[in-house]
């Protein structure tokens, strides 16, 4: 196979976003797992990616023709506060590829080395913070919630110095693209500074035939483009949600215009349903808890009207006043995607004692500490008349009998709840062995996660929640 088309779409069309930078050389590059039917999927050949020339792509150091790898610039509010200036420090955007479907895929590396937007830090990663975005973000893919996808990961024979000397990686990840609020946040800035509206205007434009084309077509296209971003947001997050989903660090440059999930950093999936649940060691104040996800995301969008209110009316109050009503529709969107989906985890259709029953039983697993993933593949054994662990004594005996008076769809409960999610005992387990050198337990762990309905013999230990010598599990950002 020839070099793959790469193009350089953004970085011609938006120069003021876009630093071009060089990977960085890796030593002795190894590659760690690939993922075939992604690469299938996006026209590129896997025994290639193997071949030097492969892995050359995939660590950014071999550019095929057309290509222009640049590092993005974007701002952002990290923790609520507003920094002017992030960007890319260790990624860079290699370029865009079409995919099987025609769609324009941006095709960017991880750790490969520091750019000028680096502020300090290596441009590096580590073997196991790779493998687990890996890991993560193939596993929400099988869910069937819309994130950005891993490709590779390839050890680059150097180590990283971190809480000790680690063994150092780079991943290739593909996206829709990785347009962020914060990428509109830097070119607002950038438009009240100049009093000049073109830049904003050209990238709204972009972001609308990229991701909202439907938008162009609207009286107000830039109104339209707002109104598609908070509802693939909140359809987004009631996904995350549904499936006990932690993102961890949801800051305004870690959201994106198309609605996938991106940067899988102390990300975590939820073992005894808390809304209070952190995972990551710097969120000292649980801003980013479980519960507090679709707040955040409100949080988010209006951070993003905002560098939209120059294109909205044609006075400022007008466009104040627009964008606010389309926010205030945020939560009712976030509500019916929600409400739907967790009808359809218990088996109901909506009516007000569905809902009532529905609220009892989150109240029942928090004040319990039961498992919220096998809680629910629990609950259709149950609708089988199989009662089994916490669903066979005492707790839930009036609850159930009013469940089951319901006449609960078993079979689409099945469809809809996981057996098998990224247990972050398991995860730790086969990022550990990784770093010893030990693939095998990441990719049987990959190879259960691709199929997490299906449930499957000989896999009890991939459904099972952690053992109580786990301990509190505490997640890092990897940087």
């Amino acid at each position: 196979m020839a070099s793959p088309l790469l193009t350089a779409d953004f970085a011609s069309e938006f120069p003021e976003l876009a630093v071009r930078f060089q990977a960085e050389p890796p030593p002795q590059p190894r590659l760690l797992v690939l993922n075939e039917a992604l690469a299938d999927g996006l026209g590129l050949d896997p025994d290639w990616l193997r071949s030097p020339d492969g892995i050359g792509l995939l660590t950014g150091t071999t550019v095929p023709d057309g290509a222009t790898p640049v590092a993005q610039a974007y701002a952002g509010h990290q923790f609520g506060n507003y920094v002017p200036l992030l960007g890319d420090g260790r990624a860079l955007l290699l370029g865009e590829l079409t995919d099987a479907h025609g769609h324009p895929r941006d095709l960017a590396l991880k750790g490969s080395g520091r750019t000028s937007f680096a502020r300090g830090g290596d441009g590096l990663a580590v073997v196991g913070p790779m493998l687990r975005e890996y890991v993560i973000s193939e596993a929400m893919h099988a869910l069937g919630i819309p994130t950005t996808r891993s490709l590779s990961v390839v050890a680059t024979g150097a180590d990283v110095q971190r809480e000790g000397m680690l063994p150092g990686a780079v991943l290739a990840r593909v996206a829709s693209s990785h347009l962020r609020v914060g990428s509109f946040q830097l070119v607002a800035q950038h438009a009240r500074a100049t009093e000049d509206l073109g830049l904003l205007r050209r990238l709204a434009e972009h972001a609308i035939t990229r991701h909202h084309p439907q938008a162009a077509q609207a009286e107000n296209p830039y109104l339209a483009l707002f109104e598609a971003v908070v509802e693939a947001q909140a359809s987004l997050v009631a996904q995350w949600m549904l499936v006990g989903f932690i993102h961890g660090v949801m800051n305004t440059d870690n959201m994106t215009i198309s609605g996938e999930t991106i940067d899988y950093g102390p990300c975590a999936f939820m073992d005894a349903y808390d809304p209070a649940t952190v995972f990551s060691s710097i969120d000292y104040a649980g801003r980013y808890a479980y519960g507090n996800q679709p707040l955040v995301a409100q949080w988010n969008l209006a951070r993003f009207a905002e560098t939209l209110l120059p294109l909205l009316a044609a006075t400022e109050e007008l466009a104040v006043a627009t964008a606010v009503e389309t926010l205030e529709g945020f939560m009712p969107r976030y509500h019916g995607h929600w409400s739907a989906g967790m009808l359809a985890k218990f088996g109901l259709t909506g009516s007000v004692e569905a809902a009532a029953l529905i609220d009892q039983a989150l109240a029942l697993l928090k004040d319990n500490g039961i498992d919220y993933t096998s809680f629910f593949r629990a609950l259709s054994a149950v609708g089988r008349g199989d009662a089994q662990g916490v669903l066979a004594d005492s707790i839930f005996g009036d609850w159930l009998a009013r469940w089951r008076s319901m006449g609960p769809d078993v079979a689409a409960m099945d469809r809809v709840n996981p057996v098998y999610i990224p247990r972050n005992h398991l995860v730790e387990q086969a990022l550990t062995a990784a770093m010893r050198g030990d693939l095998a337990p990441v990719q049987k762990l990959l190879e259960v996660l691709a199929e997490p309905y299906r449930e499957r013999e000989g896999l009890d230990e991939y459904a099972a929640p952690a053992p109580p010598e786990f301990g509190e599990y505490r997640t890092f950002c990897g940087t």
